[in-house]
């Protein structure tokens, strides 16, 4: 199947992203997200996308994670869509910022209570002696709680990568690939097709 041509990606991903939501059997926001250390290090972990728009793509995490991190001190980073069903994927490239207060505020309140308490409950990517003291913190924060609302940790937000590079391939028979990319250049995205 060839790639639609098109001046902007943005519209390319959403053709895609559309047809992914109707296809995949399971998340089809999932996406791998790569970050490196200050030193160069490269980590890779799946998160879910949670809202895209022509200001970028947004995720969410603990701040204190090594994502959170690596991203406070190293702001790029790459997302990759793979959807096995369609037999396509979409890399992502460009500089990563944390979003505003309030936008963190309105998600976080739009996630449901166990996910809310979890966020102030896990120390995620710290080492712990065993479930039990997981389940430790969550009976605290659930009590603290009580039956009120549940505000954001202030260590808990979301990111949002504005992309400069776009990477659109479709499976080819015989590993003869079709591939795109979209480059941010001079306040516009200049495409060129890739051999296989």
């Amino acid at each position: 199947m060839a790639i639609t041509n098109t001046d902007n990606p943005l519209v390319l991903f959403q053709e895609w992203f559309d047809r992914a939501a109707e296809t995949e059997i399971n998340e089809p926001t999932a996406v791998t997200l790569a970050t490196a250390s200050n030193t160069g290090r490269p980590s890779a972990r799946m998160v879910l996308l949670k809202h895209y728009d022509d200001h970028g793509f947004v995720f969410y995490t603990n701040l204190d994670s090594r994502k959170g991190l690596e991203l406070r001190g190293n702001p790029f980073a790459a997302l990759l869509f793979h959807w096995k069903s369609l037999k396509r994927q979409i890399r992502i490239e460009g500089r990563v910022e944390l979003i505003s207060d309030d936008e963190a505020d309105a998600y976080f309140a739009s996630r449901d209570r166990g996910s809310q308490i979890g966020a102030w409950a896990s120390d995620q990517s710290r080492p712990m002696t065993g479930r039990f003291e997981l389940e430790k913190q969550i009976a605290k924060f659930t009590a603290k709680f009580g039956v009120g609302a549940v505000a954001r940790p202030p260590n808990w937000s979301g990111f949002r990568l504005h992309p400069d590079a776009f990477e659109f391939w479709d499976d080819g028979m015989f590993r003869l690939h079709e591939r795109i990319v979209y480059t941010w250049q001079d306040d516009n995205w200049v495409t060129a097709r890739l051999f296989p």
